[in-house]
């Protein structure tokens, strides 16, 4: 397995677990692996929700910052990784 860095973490949402991140690179769109790694972050999730102000979407591009529900909580800051396959 190879990971690709295609995006940064901008703001964690506690009450709700959803995380806002800046996609700078490639895609993510849902049915993805993603691992999320900062400082004290670490953990691997498959994307089940994608939102652009506010609008479920099935991918977003480079360039996009979007909204997804995380597993655990997150820090801006933190890198986002696409896990695919070699």
């Amino acid at each position: 397995m190879k990971e690709i860095e295609v995006g940064v973490v901008k703001d964690y949402f506690a009450r709700i677990g959803v995380a806002a991140m800046d996609i700078t690179a490639a895609g993510v769109k849902i049915g993805d692996h993603l691992r999320i790694k900062g400082h004290t972050t670490d953990f691997n999730m498959v994307v089940e929700s994608l939102q652009v102000e506010h609008a479920q979407v099935g991918e977003v591009g480079a360039g996009a910052s979007v909204g997804t529900k995380v597993p655990d909580r997150v820090r801006a800051g933190d890198a986002v990784f696409k896990v695919v396959e070699d």
